[in-house]
């Protein structure tokens, strides 16, 4: 047990500190400056600890000649127990804190967000206008007969991936990135959505997320429709268009639901998401699924990683009443089957 005043109001759980504990009367006591540790750079002291262990005791003989007695005499274990070893590595958990804090701030880390095929996003929207001739039970009817759509309403439909009924086991092409964040949406028989249509006055409106989806898409229709659209207007932006393009707009008035409604919702959109990603390969995994890395003792150890990094960010929010603060992923150990590791 360590008595502390301050420091420990900040930390969540699974949070990775170094700090000094010094023995004042019966107390042991967490003295000031204490360095949070990302999971990443807190990895790498453990390893040079480790590597400085490991060395030590393989050069014990020469510390033995140096102090001129035998490489088990006690003077020669003291010196190398882990104790005194930590002692004399201190200066090492601050190196390595600040090499890491001045990489993050003079190099920042970009996160890629990428759809589930790999691809960069890049929100694409193509516009064909109506033949003159043209009607809406026109295009209505000829989309009807394409297998890969699916109709939500007399002027909407999903696109959907008909070779996959799932976001698990599709692959469009490209390995997923590291560091990378993926944008899926999937209906609710798991269909994975690769664009949306929509009819929109004397114009059909195709929307996707990447540049190849967009010339899948836009091919898929010209055939189908034929004569019936002329050719699209296309546009194209980056998340960080679009994200500067809204904060540029007026802000719209907020959707005024209870907490409780708005926790449900949420929670229930993150409940299928992590059911799909359970069988998704994740790059921190070694490209492999949740369910495929538990099934080994190494993956098991990535696993629980992983776990616990998700539950580290889910703490970390500045609200604890967010519906995304008050989510709760314990349920994802369980079905992992290592709710046993979690400590």
């Amino acid at each position: 047990m360590v008595s502390e005043r301050s420091a420990t109001h900040t930390l969540k759980q699974w949070d990775r500190i170094a700090a000094r504990i010094v023995q004042v009367r019966s107390k042991a006591m967490m003295a000031g400056g204490v360095l949070p540790f990302d999971r990443d750079a807190s990895e790498e002291l453990l390893k040079v600890l480790n590597n400085t262990a490991k060395r030590a005791l393989k050069e014990r003989h020469k510390l033995a000649q140096i102090i001129g007695c035998e490489a088990d005499d006690p003077r020669v274990t003291d010196a190398l127990s882990k104790t005194e070893l930590l002692r004399l590595a201190a200066p090492v958990f601050t190196t390595v804190w600040l090499t890491d804090v001045l990489d993050r701030v003079m190099h920042p880390r970009k996160l890629a967000i990428q759809n589930a095929g790999g691809d960069e996003l890049l929100f694409c929207n193509a516009r064909f206008p109506f033949a003159e001739s043209a009607t809406d039970d026109d295009i209505r009817s000829a989309l009807n007969r394409l297998p890969e759509l699916r109709q939500e309403s007399a002027t909407f439909w999903n696109w959907v991936a008909i070779d996959s009924p799932s976001s698990g086991s599709h692959a469009e092409g490209k390995p997923k990135q590291e560091n990378s964040q993926t944008f899926v949406s999937i209906l609710d028989d798991g269909s994975l959505v690769l664009g949306n249509i929509e009819l929109k006055e004397r114009s059909l409106v195709l929307s996707t997320n990447c540049k190849a989806r967009s010339e899948r898409g836009r091919a898929l229709l010209a055939e189908s429709l034929g004569g019936l659209v002329c050719v699209p207007l296309i546009e194209m932006q980056t998340v960080e268009q679009l994200t500067a393009s809204r904060d540029s707009r007026p802000s719209s008035p907020s959707v005024d639901l209870p907490a409780v409604e708005q926790r449900e919702i949420v929670h229930a959109t993150l409940d299928k998401h992590y059911h799909h990603l359970l069988d998704d390969p994740i790059p921190v995994l070694g490209n492999v699924s949740p369910r495929t890395a538990a099934k080994t003792k190494k993956g098991r150890e990535k696993v629980v990683a992983w776990l616990k990094t998700l539950e580290n960010h889910t703490a970390r929010l500045a609200d604890r009443n967010d519906p995304m603060a008050t989510y709760d992923v314990t349920w994802l150990w369980t079905e992992l089957g290592v709710s046993g590791l979690r400590r």
